[in-house]
């Protein structure tokens, strides 16, 4: 595979962060009646910043006291490497799992504190309140935009422009990011057409995917909620997405960034692409010239844009005959006679 890869976040470093700091001190001086824990990494940086700022022994003895809640593996381990024990961890490392606990034992009157994985939990905060809680948050590690927005508009340009055929989230707030910076650019309406079209959403579980699922994105997620099980999901998923097309006696299969001709792969440049994602929409069907022009990234109003193109996408696929150009028409796919009746209504 060849991978593009963008930040869609940047972490506010927690030495610095007066939010935690506050929160840490409310903490030990007024203890909780439970503590949410919801990652390892942000549990653990929790427990580093306070030691930093001479207070981690007065966390860690608050904690010792108080009803010690585990989102999942991750975190039960980072946990006990703090010394600390949990009273209880779902099986099925969902907030919702845990949220359903304390609201069944009941809250009314209760200090619950949440440590926040990089985003408010604006459900989970509030049904707590709503059970009557005292709800403390501690932001553990707020994420902001990335500093730089160039990688990431270069990605949200290839998703749109389906020059990817897989864009994989590892995180909620990264989801939420992207579809942010795809809204501030006015993409979002493509973006999300990319999804139910060319380009597969995989998450890495049902946290992360949240987001996507709030605009109606069908994801995929592994089993377990890992990175190694999500690369294996890909892995699999990806090859039976493949398209294959008889053209001018050759099996041609689409990619993102390139095209697999009899298993040979020829890398296309991407206004090339555009050109044969939309021949292959109606395979055997005559495409005029205006119609393809559209699909030109940044083409203007020259239809001479359209030949130059072409002219380029065939020297790149090695097999000229796989296109054919109908005079004063625009041009067609070559579509094997015997495949014609299958694609015939479109």
């Amino acid at each position: 595979a060849t991978v593009l890869h963008a930040p869609a976040l940047r972490i506010v470093p927690l030495a610095d962060d007066g939010e935690l700091l506050a929160a840490t001190k409310e903490i030990i001086d007024q203890a909780p009646d439970v503590v949410v824990a919801t990652t390892a990494i942000g549990f653990r940086g929790w427990v580093e910043a306070a030691e930093g700022w001479g207070l981690g022994e007065g966390l860690l003895a608050r904690l010792h006291q108080v009803e010690l809640l585990a989102r999942g593996p991750k975190v039960k381990g980072a946990i006990r490497a703090a010394g600390l024990s949990e009273e209880w961890s779902p099986s099925s490392e969902s907030m919702a799992e845990v949220l359903d606990r304390l609201l069944e034992q009941g809250v009314d009157g209760r200090r619950v504190a949440v440590q926040l994985h990089g985003e408010p939990l604006p459900g989970f905060v509030e049904a707590l309140r709503a059970g009557g809680a005292q709800v403390v948050p501690v932001p553990v590690y707020r994420w902001l935009p990335p500093e730089d927005p160039g990688p990431l508009d270069r990605l949200l340009d290839a998703v749109v422009s389906g020059g990817i055929d897989a864009l994989t989230f590892t995180s909620a707030p990264a989801a939420a990011s992207l579809l942010s910076r795809a809204q501030e650019r006015g993409l979002l309406a493509e973006l999300l057409a990319a999804f139910a079209h060319d380009v597969l959403p995989a998450c890495v579980g049902p946290v992360t995917a949240v987001a996507l699922q709030a605009h109606g994105v069908d994801t995929v997620q592994p089993e377990r909620f890992r990175l190694g099980p999500l690369v294996q999901l890909l892995c699999r998923e990806l090859p039976g997405r493949a398209r294959a097309l008889p053209v001018a006696g050759h099996r041609v299969e689409i990619r993102g960034h390139a095209v697999l001709v009899d298993g040979e792969l020829k890398p296309v440049p991407p206004a090339g692409m555009a050109l044969l994602r939309a021949l292959a929409r109606r395979p055997g069907w005559v495409v005029a010239r205006a119609e393809l022009l559209r699909t030109l990234p940044g083409a203007g109003r020259d239809e001479h844009a359209v030949e130059t193109a072409m002219a380029r996408l065939r020297t790149a696929l090695g097999t000229p005959k796989l296109i054919q150009t109908v005079v004063k028409r625009g041009y067609r796919l070559a579509l094997d006679p015997a495949a014609d009746a299958k694609y015939a209504d479109g």
